[in-house]
């Protein structure tokens, strides 16, 4: 489903925190949000790890919802993902992600 591929180009279908909401899986919660405290330098618990997907309605992990600046950036814009954008190749957003996922860049190619 279109919907599931995040503006950035990560696969929210395969994403801990959307699998562990579905399946209500707290041990699940707690491995997403330890490598993502680890990824994003400071601390993420596993009582913030509830999303459905960046681009759906429903629930979205705090980070998702209020301060991911690619989501602030496509979100009004109405783009499917960022790969829609003229100058995504050269955005400074999008290097965090494009730069340690190649399916993320693949899927906004």
């Amino acid at each position: 489903m279109k919907d599931l591929i995040g503006y950035c180009g990560l696969d929210c279908e395969k994403c801990g925190a959307r699998i562990a909401t579905i399946k209500d899986d707290d041990k699940l919660r707690e491995e997403t949000a330890k490598l993502w405290t680890e990824l994003n330098g400071f601390e993420i618990t596993k009582d913030m790890i509830n999303c459905l997907g960046c681009k759906g309605a429903g629930l979205k992990t705090y980070f998702c919802d209020q301060l991911c600046e690619i989501r602030r950036c496509a979100e009004p814009k109405q783009y499917n993902t960022c790969g829609e954008c003229s100058e995504w190749e050269g955005c400074e957003k999008l290097k965090m992600i494009t730069d340690h996922s190649e399916e993320a860049l693949a899927n906004l190619k």
